[in-house]
């Protein structure tokens, strides 16, 4: 038995679970609807232990139905605007049209399980069906501690289902070679000098392009030659968001010589535009027409693409320019463990399942000296038979003169050696 006070539909409810049924009893809204609530749960729950209550059968939401009260009550609230929209269009695309007429009793584990194994055969990378996953095995949480379901049949479903190594062909980064980023910086200098800035500390530092945009010359450190990743922007319907970063952590990242210098410029013509003018600098470091933060969709369409075309390279994201950083930061021999540090991965394994690959012959020097070591002793075991000189020489030591062989030629030839 299980009796439960939660806020659904902007009011506050009971949510009864005894003896296999379920019910569900609206009771008002706001600071007295949850007061009132709880007094009704407690006297349900008295009244079901010792009998006196018998429950009717009651309708359960969809599971349509219910992921839109979900997305608008928590998810609205509760995740970052970009995760909103990802959930949505994951519920919407994947999810509801094949299980959203049926009542969360229904939403059985074998038919999730078909749905994704659907997908998976459609081509859908194991990244994508474990992002179509998560926003369900949150709603069925939800809708457990509401005292809908029994259990959650999408937990740890993942498991079994998408775990393992991507399929070939599957899984491949997009990223640009060293001499295509270096000519993509040349024509961007050339192209789009008020963006080059920006561009260079895409490529030159691995920060997501929702950090780079919402950096602040107070985040820099122009002496020290770092900066610290504080927040990130986006916009959505003209709004300005800003949120923490993608860890949920600040973090601190090194930048070149070269990118510090040009910052540094950048940030003296900031300050001798708002002394001419009597203004105090604004604090964001790349802006629009407008003054305000640049808007990561205006760049794309306005700078970023256009630049390729110029530049003649393939049509890729900004985010290829954190990818290519990791990867040739690794591949000039660079840990693992700073690399991380510097993107702000939640932990090194990500890094290794992305980046682990673009490491070809990073250790080929520890491999030769292990087969070098190994192979001179197994050599060394193989000539047992064979008479071999003693290393010691216990004649100058003051010990026993005898040595492991009694062969002058030797004999003679270690000493003169030594």
């Amino acid at each position: 038995m299980s009796v439960k006070v939660k806020q659904w539909k902007g009011a506050w409810w009971v949510f009864i679970n005894h003896q296999g049924r379920r019910k569900a009893k609206r009771i008002g809204e706001g600071d007295a609807g949850k007061k009132a609530a709880k007094e009704a749960a407690a006297k349900i729950a008295a009244k079901l232990a010792l009998g006196e209550l018998q429950l009717e059968d009651v309708k359960i939401p969809t599971l349509r139905d219910y992921a839109e009260e979900w997305l608008r009550t928590y998810a609205a609230r509760s995740t970052k605007p970009r995760t909103y929209e990802l959930y949505e269009s994951l519920l919407r695309r994947h999810i509801l049209p094949e299980l959203g007429e049926l009542q969360l009793p229904e939403v059985h584990r074998e038919k999730i399980r078909r749905l994704l194994t659907a997908r998976g055969e459609e081509g859908l990378s194991r990244g994508t069906l474990r992002n179509i996953l998560a926003p369900l095995r949150e709603l069925l949480n939800q809708a457990l501690d509401d005292g809908l379901i029994a259990n959650n049949p999408a937990a740890r479903l993942g498991r079994s289902l998408l775990r393992g190594p991507e399929p070939m062909g599957k899984r491949r980064l997009e990223i640009f070679t060293e001499e295509e980023l270096a000519h993509l910086l040349s024509t961007a200098d050339q192209e789009y000098p008020d963006q080059a800035d920006l561009i260079r500390l895409l490529a030159w530092s691995g920060m997501r392009e929702g950090e780079a945009l919402g950096l602040q010359w107070g985040d820099l450190d122009l002496h020290g030659g770092f900066v610290g990743i504080q927040r990130t922007i986006s916009h959505r319907q003209g709004r300005l968001l800003v949120g923490t970063p993608k860890s949920g952590k600040p973090r601190r990242v090194d930048l070149p010589r070269d990118l510090l210098a040009r910052l540094t410029q950048r940030w003296e013509i900031v300050k001798a535009e708002a002394a001419f003018e009597g203004k105090e600098p604004v604090s964001w470091v790349f802006l629009n027409r407008a003054g305000n933060p640049l808007d990561d969709k205006n760049f794309r369409s306005r700078f970023w693409y256009p630049l390729l075309e110029k530049a003649g390279l393939r049509r890729l994201k900004p985010h290829a320019l954190r990818h290519t950083y990791a990867s040739l930061l690794l591949k000039r021999g660079e840990s693992v463990v700073y690399v991380k540090e510097q993107l702000g991965h939640s932990s090194i394994q990500v890094t290794v399942d992305l980046y682990g690959h673009l490491i070809p012959g990073a250790h080929r020097g520890a491999v030769e000296a292990l087969a070098d070591a190994t192979g001179r002793n197994l050599g060394a075991t193989k000539q047992k038979q064979e008479p071999q000189p003693s290393l010691q020489v216990p004649d100058f030591l003051g010990g026993p003169s005898r040595t492991r062989t009694s062969d002058p030629l030797i004999k003679s030839q270690l000493l003169y050696q030594l």
